[in-house]
């Protein structure tokens, strides 16, 4: 399976693994599968902390070598997919996430209930 962790996923497989449901934390954890973060989760996870909305790791380049999660950059193809988007969602970042996981065929490990309006395969966080 090919796994793009939402951001507060994300943030719960580093501070906070026990919020993750077991199937969650399972499929990250398996070997067999890819686990991608996108770069639109730091850039996410920056802006918030800039504004004191998060607590957060400093050190998430490294946690992610750590985990050997897989970065996945924005492209213009990402980018061009928001164009085509239902607005069920006005979070930008999430907007991405579901573009990205569209085009790259990935499943989202998500809490957010927002997401099940699109057409997107999901694995809940919680």
């Amino acid at each position: 399976m090919r796994l793009l962790l939402d951001t507060n996923a994300l943030i719960w497989v580093l501070t906070a693994p026990h919020r993750l449901s077991p199937t969650a934390a399972e499929a990250i954890e398996a070997e067999a599968n890819d686990v991608y973060v996108s770069s639109i989760s730091a850039w996410e996870i920056a802006m918030k902390r800039s504004h004191n909305r998060l607590e957060a790791p400093d050190d998430l380049d490294s946690q992610l070598d750590q985990k050997r999660f897989r970065r996945l950059p924005v492209e213009m193809r990402h980018a061009s997919a928001i164009e085509f988007l239902p607005h069920h969602h006005g979070d930008p970042f999430d907007r991405m996430l579901i573009a990205q996981a569209q085009v790259e065929g990935l499943t989202i490990v998500t809490s957010d209930r927002e997401m099940r309006r699109y057409q997107v395969a999901l694995l809940p966080a919680i």
